[in-house]
Parts: C-alpha cells; structure tokens; sequence
C-alpha cells in the first residue's frame, strides 16, 4: 500500500514487517563467526500512523564511538508511533564487532566509513556497507550519521554536511548544532556514497570514544528531534539555545612540531585568536621546548586528550567562522 507521496506504509527490514502505527525490532544478520554463531545489526522501526519522510538515524559505524548509540536510545523513548508522521529507522550500533571489541574498525582491519557503498561480494567491511545501503539507506528520505572524536580525542559537537545542497542545509539548520561545516566527506564514507544519491544526510560530531558524555547527548538528542519537527514528522517544544550556532567552510588541524608532553591551555568550545598559545610541548620537568598556537582566528572543535605526543600529530582541530 503505498500513498500519493510514495511513502510505503508497510516497512520491511530483513524478514520484519512493520505496519502503519507500529514500532518492531529486527536483526539483519551480517556474518558469522568462526564458531558459525550469527551476527546481526540490531534495528528498531518506528513506521507511524501518518505518511510523510522516513528517516534513518545511526551510530557506531566506528564501534569504539559510542555516544550515538545513547542518543538513538533516548530517540526511541521519545518517539509514538500513534503520533509519527513517516518514519524513523533506528541503527543504534552498525559496526557490531568493532562495538563488541571497542574499535574503530573491523575483524580485517578495515574502516567500515572508508568502505560504502560496498559490494555483495567484497570483503567483509564491503559487505556490511552494502547491506546498510540496500536495507536501510535505500528506503529512507533522509539520514543523520552520529559519530564522535577518534583516536583519544574530544570534538565540540557539530554538525558536517554538505551544505551546498538546500535540502541538506534546511536540516543541518535545524538541527542547530553549535558548528555546521561545509564538508563533501572523504571517500568510501557513508555521507559521500549517499550523497551520490541525492539524499540529504547529516554527520554528528560530538564527545570522546569510549565513553558517554551527557552533555552531548542532550545537545544531539535536541537536534535530532528539532530535525524531526522541521521535517514534518513530530512537534517539539522550541527550547532555547545557550549558545549561537556558527558556520565553517574552513578547518585546519595544529600539529605537534616536536615530541614531548603537551600541556593545554585551550580546549574544544574555546575561541582563540591568530598567534595565540593553545598549549606548549615540554619534559617531565615542565621545561618548555615548544609551542602549540593558532595559525587563524577560530573555535577549537576538537582537542587531543593524550599529553603525549610524537612529531606531527595533530593535536587541535581549529576552524574558522562565518
């Protein structure tokens, strides 16, 4: 059964069926194990009594980053089917074994967000990527990606997406982060392959890997749910922001120009001036042998959380405002 705007009132997820008005679980079974126990994505559904846009939320495509997988959780608690225009497919964790070993990547050592759209025959990264596409991103209008900071490191939240395109800016805009950055995605991501398809998606940043930072949960929880009310698809009560969202089309990472330890003045959220000290790099005596400072007027949106470091690792994530 299908409507005048073509929004299918009966979803299908793998051997799941989701009537108009119904919220379901299903697992798309993605693998098995060497000891022949399956593998699944697990998936919730909420398909509601009204048509309109169908929506698809996900986190941990990066197992390690977990903050998204509370998110879609708070998501779900606030979500009736009996009051839900379209549809929301919910992925909380997509990458179950980087999940399950808390890492970045897969059993083969592959980065599952350098691998879309993937293939039906490819290894095992390409086939999880195809199946996300197949059964998720191909019945859904639009998308929203939550990821976190990698490699030990804390991102102020905000929004990357390809702001170029109306649609994508219209949610990115409502979404109301505290930084939307113009970004196309690097290839073999999720945002670009789907971008290819000519579907808005958003990618959320926000918090460190490992852990659950409730102060930004809050903030992607109230995005999401003011991107759902922008859609048409729920009503949300208007909250007021403690913070003016700001746009970016220009980033740069400040690298370690020496090995030692490094000690931060400066952190994601702070605005910082050209020439500015954000942090110098010394021993264990505090003997200070170089310094860590801004190449441009800018906010910082990510900071490293190990003191120590090599030659040219990145350390802050600086961007320039609008």
């Amino acid at each position: 059964m299908t409507t005048r705007d073509n929004t299918p009132r009966i979803i299908r997820v793998g051997d799941v069926v989701i009537p108009a008005g119904m919220r379901k679980r299903a697992d798309l079974p993605v693998a098995q194990l060497p000891t022949q126990n399956q593998v699944s994505i697990p998936i919730e559904v909420v398909n509601g009594v009204e048509p309109g846009p169908r929506l698809w939320v996900n986190a941990a495509i990066h197992g390690d980053e977990i903050n998204g997988v509370e998110i879609v959780r708070e998501l779900l608690a606030e979500l009736d089917p009996q009051k839900l225009r379209g549809t929301v497919f919910a992925v909380p964790i997509v990458n179950v074994f980087g999940f399950v070993y808390e890492s970045r990547y897969l059993p083969d050592r592959r980065d599952l967000n350098r691998s879309f759209p993937g293939s039906a025959r490819g290894s095992l990264a390409a086939r999880l990527a195809h199946l996300f596409m197949t059964e998720i991103v191909d019945q859904c209008t639009h998308g929203l990606d939550l990821h976190t900071g990698s490699n030990e490191r804390t991102n102020l939240p905000h929004i990357r997406a390809d702001l170029g395109d109306e649609e994508t800016r219209r949610c990115a805009e409502a979404f109301a982060a505290p930084v939307m950055i113009d970004s196309q995605g690097p290839r073999g991501s999720l945002r670009r392959a789907v971008r290819k398809r000519d579907k808005p998606i958003l990618v959320f940043e926000g918090g460190e890997p490992r852990r659950f930072n409730a102060d930004v949960v809050e903030v992607g929880l109230a995005g999401t749910l003011r991107l759902m009310e922008a859609l048409g698809m729920c009503e949300h009560p208007d909250t007021e922001l403690d913070y003016e969202p700001r746009e970016s089309k220009r980033r740069t990472w400040l690298r370690a120009k020496r090995a030692g330890i490094l000690r931060l003045q400066k952190s994601s959220g702070d605005f910082v001036k050209k020439g500015e000290c954000i942090g110098t790099i010394g021993d264990a005596f505090d003997a200070v042998s170089g310094k860590v400072k801004a190449s441009f007027d800018g906010l910082i949106i990510s900071h490293v959380n190990n003191p120590l470091v090599h030659q040219g690792d990145a350390v802050i994530h600086l961007a320039a405002l609008e």
